[in-house]
């Protein structure tokens, strides 16, 4: 069963934990382009209007998080989702590895990370669930959902063409 997908050669897929290294990693070796924190990071921290790079975010960046999150939201979970929600958007398929442990990819914060699956299940996309495998066994079963799945996204032509 061929996953029908938008636009020309490569599939833009949203991973979770955003950062994960494994995760982006097995998505590239397809072809395809991973959404990852890093890129998103990257462009903020060597913006000069950044004057703290630790920080990696603007004032602006909670007001945009408002798209993603309530005011009531603490303004860490609305400054992530500035950065996380657009990642999401652009999301054409996703990977979600649950229950995953701290050094896998970026902890943040359980109501950021809560609200980021939740946009992505909402998103309609294609979309791979797994668990953090424990042994040698799970660990090659996985990956191997992984590909099955990344191999399964077919382009569609481009409409424009």
């Amino acid at each position: 069963m061929n996953l029908i997908i938008q636009r020309g050669n490569f599939i833009k897929i949203a991973i979770f934990p955003p950062n994960s290294l494994i995760l982006a990693d097995l998505v590239e070796r397809k072809g395809h382009e991973a959404l990852v924190l890093q890129k998103e990071i990257r462009k903020r921290v060597t913006d000069v209007e950044i004057d703290s790079p630790p920080l990696n975010i603007t004032e602006e960046e909670p007001i945009k998080g408002l798209k993603y999150a309530a005011i009531e939201v603490p303004s860490g979970v609305r400054g992530r989702m500035a950065i996380f929600g657009p990642l999401i958007e652009a999301a054409e398929a996703a990977i979600i590895m649950e229950d995953a442990p701290f050094g896998f990819g970026c902890i943040g914060c359980a109501r950021t990370n809560e609200l980021s699956m939740f946009y992505l299940r909402k998103r309609g996309i294609p979309l791979l669930e797994l668990h953090y495998p424990t042994t040698k066994e799970e660990t090659m079963e996985v990956v191997n959902k992984i590909n099955t799945f990344l191999d399964s996204l077919e382009p569609l032509e481009d409409k424009n063409g």
